[in-house]
């Protein structure tokens, strides 16, 4: 390992990044949150790039927010200088709408234990596979904070209201079957298999496919429970016209009447 905070490497039309900070879970600096953000720019220009794994270094995926980061010495002002919120506003926010608007698709290989913001984080990826001993934890009730980062929006969109209240309010740790079974997250790797592995397999199945239609598809289905049937159905008209002036479009069923395995190319 190295003294980034966050690790970028390239394989095919893969890129894996990984969160370095082993020492502390990979709880998420300010500084880190920038670093980031670098490596995120970094795959946005490279059009070679049609997927991305996110993990984290060490025994953890990441364990939310660094604490360190916030001051709580006696002294006069402390509920200023404690408050979560210019955190949340100017770093973890920002990392999440990132990651969500991403011009790929991305798979979180959670390896550990993902608490708190760090869970969002994996929620904020399209698919996630978890080791078989990793975790979740909403662990905001336990010191008087509510969920953020989105997670109190992923919970409910992932697991349903029910599950969500018992996951938040009451702040027990979520086993990966678990997290699999309610939905929280798409698989568990086999056990012996290296969960960033499994994600590198199914991002480079994503990355053979059709991208644009791929980001379209997740903006659909993000919308849809919160959009009546009427408005949904303008809106899936008119993502599939934008669609149908792609080359993977012309490729996809140029291929199937061909009889032949398509060759995408991600325009």
């Amino acid at each position: 390992m190295t003294d980034k905070s966050v690790l970028h490497e390239v394989r095919g039309p893969v890129a894996l990044v990984t969160l370095n900070r082993p020492q502390a879970l990979n709880s998420l600096t300010r500084q880190m949150h920038r670093d980031l953000w670098q490596v995120l720019d970094a795959i946005e220009a490279d059009r070679a790039i049609r997927a991305v794994v996110i993990t984290g270094a060490g025994r953890g995926f990441c364990a939310g927010a660094d604490l360190s980061e916030f001051d709580f010495n006696d002294g006069a002002d402390l509920i200023r200088r404690a408050s979560p919120g210019p955190l949340i506003d100017d770093s973890f926010n920002p990392t999440v709408r990132r990651l969500m608007k991403l011009r790929v698709p991305t798979v979180a290989a959670v390896n550990g234990v993902a608490a708190g913001a760090g869970a969002s984080l994996v929620l904020a990826c399209d698919l996630a596979v978890a080791a078989p001993g990793a975790s979740f934890i909403q662990a905001f009730s336990k010191i008087g904070l509510v969920p953020d980062a989105g997670g109190s929006w992923f919970l409910v969109h992932r697991m349903g209201l029910a599950r969500a209240m018992g996951c938040a309010l009451l702040g027990d740790k979520l086993s990966a079957k678990d997290a699999k079974e309610q939905g929280l997250i798409w698989d568990v790797a086999a056990e012996g298999e290296d969960c960033v592995e499994a994600a590198m397999k199914l991002a480079q199945r994503l990355a053979a496919m059709p991208t644009a239609a791929l980001v379209a598809t997740r903006r659909l289905l993000r919308t849809a429970a919160s959009t009546d049937l009427e408005t949904h159905l303008d809106t899936e008209r008119d993502m599939q016209t934008a669609m149908g002036v792609t080359q993977d479009y012309i490729e996809g069923v140029t291929a199937f009447l061909q009889k032949r395995p398509p060759q995408f190319k991600g325009e």
